[in-house]
């Protein structure tokens, strides 16, 4: 049962029943406090942490954010955007459509991810054989191919485009 406590803006509660009204765990509560994405919270007497409803409700905002993707950087910027009454809302949608372009790349990146362990796993003969595409390719040392001076996101997808040509 949640124990309200009277402050001077309102009814607080304490980290732990802030958490679980908005879906916010207490640790990442505490997290988004120490990168300042959330102001210190009021403490009591005894230093426990307290919010009030309008606190709990920047928590529920930014647990949305967060389960649409945006990063804690988006986010900074979609709270300023939100608490900013004159805000102009063509800036609110450019936030979206990057973090929508963003997303579209991902997707292409896990479409070609699934393609490539679709392809290997297809060619492993799952049985007692010790050998196996799979492992191979997992195994394959990045120091020994050309894949070595690639970047992080081309030698992710250097498989793929072997396999394509080996094929």
């Amino acid at each position: 049962m949640m124990q309200e406590t009277k402050m001077s803006t309102g009814w607080a509660m304490n980290i732990g029943e802030a958490a679980q009204a908005s879906g916010v765990s207490a640790k990442m509560i505490r997290y988004y406090e120490s990168i300042s994405l959330i102001p210190p919270a009021t403490r009591s007497d005894a230093g426990y942490r307290h919010y009030i409803a309008s606190e709990v409700h920047t928590l529920r905002f930014i647990r949305r954010a967060r389960d649409l993707g945006f990063s804690i950087e988006s986010i900074t910027r979609l709270l300023a955007l939100w608490r900013d009454r004159a805000r102009n809302s063509a800036e609110v949608k450019q936030v979206a459509l990057d973090h929508v372009a963003e997303l579209k790349h991902k997707i292409i990146e896990l479409q070609q991810m699934v393609r490539t362990l679709e392809h290997l796993a297809h060619h492993c003969h799952g049985d007692d054989r010790p050998e196996c595409p799979i492992i191979d390719e997992l195994a394959a040392s990045v120091e020994a191919s050309p894949a070595a001076t690639r970047s992080r996101k081309e030698r992710k997808l250097a498989p793929l485009t072997e396999w394509r040509i080996a094929s």
